[in-house]
């Protein structure tokens, strides 16, 4: 079979403000017509400046293509004038974006957006154009297309926006379709969705994919083939029943040993019949409508669950469960509209704000997009003084002893407090957002999704972090996450939340191993398996998603 796309010895050089640097060096691939090729490494090995390199999407002024040819169906890319790649760009290759909320233009209406290619490369009228979109986000799955079409992006969820990039990637049905992280941090019911529906395409359209991903469930349940890169270089490439099955290159194995299913549960649970530090009853939180007319929102409906010191409780779900809202209200972060949240004794709803500010530091929340939550115009030790000077009697030496004591806790120096978020990693700045949560000494913390969209080898660190400190500080645990493999390696006991309504709620082994609802059986049946030859039939495992995402919604 003829490869549609083939990279030969690509080196790329981005001048920084600190001297240059090569985060692509000497990389070959290539992707056969009609194949699906995954790109796996961790943050920062190369993946997707290898990939936007194809397109050029990267700024000129800074990056700078030192060696290799690109050649896609007959042409050399890097030799092409930019408007002979625009004719290219959209019509014959096209990209989803990792982010679809800051690739899609927010002042524009879907249906523009969803346009814009259709008259740009086809030459479709204004009124060809919008009657396509219509029909694109048909088959992508959207329902109520007359709405979708005059919303804008952020009145969409964050599946909804991924299928409005894939159906603006497939409208002109290009022949490779560059897939940037389409599915990070999305549910594992939505994601199954997005891969089926980029699967369906692919065999329709007979279009090679090229999927860039962390994932290596995802991986082993779609690509045919797959390479491997580790700092700019590629490590090996072979196909997907040989990469996880007889893997050649140290790192490669390496990786592997990172997934959480390949790692047993060795910690002991404590004891579940503690006297609980934690105890929410019938809690419900409702939002008031947008606007005039419009319904009120419940967003957690009658939630309750108790947490013991030294236990973790994982609350899982789909997007827009109420996972989150359940999190911040038991907190509140978000106000509850009734029921009754008890911590160590104390009724928090009854706490005056002063008095709510007194114990908060007993209750700490880790944030799932850590850069969002450092202010970045403050170095790390600006941001995590502030707690002590308002929380604490330190004077500056306390607070710098203190500080530096944390950021070691967390496997960080000292010399990491001098600079800003910005300067670090996605894993260390979610180390930091551990090191903020302890600062107080606490006796619980809430992990709203923390290791959602991290490497697995940074996955793994963060999460043995966690239960270490957990078992040194005996900390009580509220984990929220949409990724099961991880639950059952770090949690206690599960709660399965849909609607905003508890349907399912016992211990890890109970849940995983003899699941009782409809809808907890749809959710472990989504998640991909790192095992190639445990590909499910797709139509089986569709029905078994759809049926039980239904009864939830019953």
């Amino acid at each position: 079979m003829s490869d549609l796309l083939t990279i030969s010895d690509l080196t790329v050089r981005i001048d920084t403000s600190r001297g240059p640097i090569t985060p692509v060096r000497d990389v070959s691939l290539s992707i056969p017509k009609g194949k699906m090729l995954g790109l796996v490494g961790e943050s920062g090995s190369g993946k997707s400046v290898t990939a936007m390199t194809i397109t050029r999407l990267l700024p000129r002024r800074s990056v700078h293509v030192t060696g290799g040819r690109i050649e896609f169906d007959g042409r050399d890319l890097t030799n092409l004038s930019d408007r002979s790649l625009r004719a290219v760009r959209g019509k014959e290759i096209a990209t989803i974006f990792q982010e679809p909320m800051t690739a899609l233009n927010p002042v524009l209406t879907i249906a523009d957006q969803v346009a814009e290619p259709l008259r740009v490369h086809l030459g479709l009228s204004r009124r060809q154009a919008a009657d396509r979109a219509a029909e694109l986000l048909d088959m992508v799955g959207i329902r109520d297309t007359a709405r979708v079409l005059r919303d804008y992006p952020h009145q969409l969820s964050g599946g909804m926006r991924q299928r409005v990039m894939i159906a603006m990637a497939m409208s002109c049905e290009p022949k490779l379709l560059i897939a940037d992280e389409p599915t990070t941090a999305l549910d594992v019911t939505t994601q199954l969705q997005i891969l089926e529906l980029v699967m369906d395409l692919q065999q329709k359209h007979g279009t090679s994919v090229l999927l860039i991903t962390h994932d290596l469930g995802v991986v082993a349940q779609t690509c045919d083939e797959v390479t491997v890169m580790h700092n700019g270089q590629v490590q090996e490439t072979a196909p997907v029943e040989q990469i996880f099955e007889a893997p050649q290159a140290d790192y490669t194995k390496r990786l592997l040993s990172f997934l959480p299913s390949s790692r047993p549960r060795t910690r002991e649970a404590r004891p579940a019949d503690e006297a609980p530090l934690l105890k929410v009853s019938d809690l419900v939180k409702v939002f008031p409508g947008r606007r005039r007319r419009t319904e009120p929102v419940t967003a957690v409906d009658g939630v309750s669950f108790s947490v013991a010191p030294g236990r973790t409780l994982a609350i899982v779900g789909e997007s827009g469960s109420g996972k989150s809202t359940t999190g911040r209200a038991l907190l509140r972060l978000h106000e509850p509209t009734s029921g009754a949240v008890t911590f160590d004794g104390v009724d928090l709803l009854g706490l005056s704000a002063a008095e709510l500010r007194a114990m908060r530091s007993r209750m700490q929340i880790v944030f799932q997009d850590t850069y969002a939550s450092l202010d970045p115009r403050w170095t790390i030790e600006r941001t995590l003084a502030e707690p002590l000077r308002l929380h604490t009697d330190l004077d500056a030496a306390g607070i710098r002893e203190r500080l530096v004591e944390v950021m070691e806790l967390v496997g960080l120096e000292a010399e990491h407090l001098e600079r800003f978020p910005h300067e670090f990693s996605g894993g260390q700045r979610q180390r930091i957002g551990i090191a903020r949560a302890l600062l107080l000494n606490p006796s619980l913390v809430v992990c709203d999704e923390p290791v959602s969209a991290l490497d697995v080898s940074v996955q793994a660190q963060v999460l043995e972090l966690l239960k270490d400190l957990q078992d040194r500080l005996g900390l009580a645990y509220v984990f929220i996450s949409h990724d099961l493999s991880v639950v059952r390696l770090i949690a206690d006991d599960v709660l399965v939340m849909s609607r905003g309504k508890v349907v399912e709620h016992g211990t890890v082994d109970e849940v995983f191993a003899a699941p009782k609802h409809p809808y907890t059986k749809a959710l472990l049946a989504a998640v991909p398996s790192p095992d190639p030859r445990a590909r499910l039939d797709r139509a089986q495992r569709r029905e078994l998603v759809e049926a039980g995402t239904k009864e939830a919604v019953a």
